[in-house]
């Protein structure tokens, strides 16, 4: 779809338009009252909103990061749980153990409508809601009886997760600007291996000891629990934007809504949602490019957790061994995670750092399937871990970096899993049992998947270059000193940068 129809629905920000228009009837078009009112603000001080934006950092990625080690916790637990009694004890045979995995994705695509709950119920509700939910789920895990019994609480568990980790992204937007957004995402995102790594240390606690209930139920409670307490953490601690923010100072939130103005080109986020973005982003095709090199990420990063202690044990390590093996490889991916991330944002580089990372991926799982030695695979685990996940942490945010409107914005992340939780289907399903303890094709499939992901990337940082130019075509182009001075706030909101992010005419793709 050309920028024309693209970025001509959106406002030009400009300070005549500040002065002029009058767009109260659409939500997410700025008054003209609320720009008059921007365009007097005084001068950010630079010094003051890096401040604003360091309180912001201790407060928010933190605690969305903690909730989402605990959602991964709980849905990749059952890695562990496998090989501490639960396969004998429901009687997994056959394909039931990968059915108890597939199940809890297509719960996680059929609800990922919940992305856009945020927009319209306040975060911290939702955030509240949606954690008690799966907390209580998971805890029940520890008392299902059957596999007929854990098929139907995995699939609830897959629906009630999708409302809250694959649009954190989105919710982080409403705090932050384009260029900070990708370093906090990493943040967040980097709670994934970590949890991996909590997961592979709890279950290495609870079965090298001898409790009364079977050790796998002891898991599911222990790992369960904290969830359902941490839904009070998100009710009382999560702002629903800076401006409401107990722990700003009134200084700080006029700073906020400054930004907020630089950003949207309104001082407060704007409620409800306009659906003809949302048509516009079906139309979008670098949302369609995004949502393909997700779903080339999930088919390994869904079953690299919940195999890994299994193809650890079939190496020739005991059952307690692996769960503990299993610690370094996501311990050293949480460090890349967020080291990739600081350093896409700090260059504005996103899909070149994605296209390493898959090619890093892509090898490590070649080793697993080409060395039959112990040692040239365990270190293929710590290439594929320190691969797939650094490089789904750069793809979330590049889908929020590159759509101009809130609403296209959260269109964008429903899209893009929708498409990409369709991974885990095939992730999930191919390492089949009578394959062990290789495992050939599935990390062949993994390790191709991860290569074509790298192909996607070139391809979508090649288009944005392209679309760059014709907007350089249409609003000349930038001085990149100016740009700078931009996003560090030395120039008045409102002066020329009025609704920067949402399309103005200093919006530029991120590649």
């Amino acid at each position: 779809m050309a920028h024309t129809s693209q970025l001509g629905e959106q406002p030009n920000f400009d300070l005549a338009n500040a002065q002029g228009q009058n767009n109260a009837t659409d939500p997410e078009k700025a008054s003209s009252e609320q720009l008059e009112r921007s365009s007097v603000q005084p001068r950010i001080d630079h010094a003051a909103e890096r401040s604003l934006v360091r309180k912001l950092d201790w407060h928010i990625p933190p605690l969305v990061g903690f909730l989402f080690l605990l959602s991964f916790l709980d849905r990749s637990n059952i890695g562990n749980a496998k090989i501490a009694g639960m396969e004998e004890d429901l009687e997994l045979q056959g394909n039931r153990y990968s059915w108890l995995l597939t199940i809890f994705y297509i719960g996680y695509i059929i609800f990922q409508f919940q992305g856009l709950m945020w927009k319209i119920v306040r975060p911290h509700y939702w955030a509240c809601f949606i954690v008690f939910a799966w907390g209580v789920i998971a805890t029940c895990q520890a008392a299902t009886q059957t596999w007929a019994g854990e098929m139907a609480l995995r699939f609830l568990l897959g629906a009630a997760e999708a409302g809250f980790g694959p649009s954190i992204p989105y919710l982080l937007s409403f705090f932050y600007l384009r260029h900070e957004l990708g370093f906090r995402s990493g943040i967040f995102l980097a709670c994934a291996p970590l949890a991996s790594t909590f997961a592979g240390a709890l279950a290495y606690g609870i079965t090298s000891g001898h409790p009364k209930l079977a050790s796998w139920r002891l898991l599911f409670l222990v790992e369960g629990i904290p969830t359902i307490l941490a839904a009070f953490l998100a009710f009382f601690f999560l702002p629903d934007s800076p401006s409401v923010a107990k722990f700003l100072t009134e200084e700080e939130k006029e700073i906020a809504k400054a930004r907020g103005v630089r950003q949207t080109g309104q001082e407060e986020r704007p409620k409800g949602i306009v659906w003809k973005d949302i048509l516009l982003t079906l139309g979008d095709l670098k949302a369609w490019f995004t949502a393909l090199m997700y779903f080339s990420c999930n088919v390994s990063y869904s079953s690299l957790p919940v195999y890994l202690p299994t193809i650890l044990n079939q190496m020739g390590f005991s059952a307690i061994n692996s769960q503990g093996l299993s610690v370094p490889p996501y311990f050293i991916s949480v460090f890349v995670t967020v080291g990739t991330c600081w350093v896409a944002d700090r260059f504005q580089q996103r899909g070149l750092m994605i296209m390493c990372l898959s090619l890093v991926a892509g090898v490590g799982y070649i080793l697993l399937a080409a060395c039959p030695g112990v040692g040239p695979r365990y270190f293929g685990t710590f290439l594929a871990a320190s691969g797939v996940f650094p490089a789904i942490a750069n793809i979330l945010p590049w889908v929020v970096n590159n759509q101009g409107s809130d609403t296209r914005r959260g269109m964008g992340i429903i899209i893009l899993n929708v498409v990409g939780q369709c991974g885990p289907l095939l992730g999930t399903n191919v390492f089949p049992t009578k394959e062990a303890p290789r495992y050939v094709k599935g990390q062949i499939i993994c390790a191709a998947f991860m290569f074509f992901n790298a192909f996607l990337a070139i391809s979508l940082r090649t288009l944005l270059v392209w679309e760059n130019k014709k907007l350089d075509e249409k609003y000349g182009k930038i001085d990149r000193e100016h740009l700078a001075a931009i996003r560090e706030g030395k120039v008045v909101a409102g002066e020329d940068n009025a609704g920067e992010e949402n399309y103005g005419k200093y919006f530029r793709f991120v590649l």
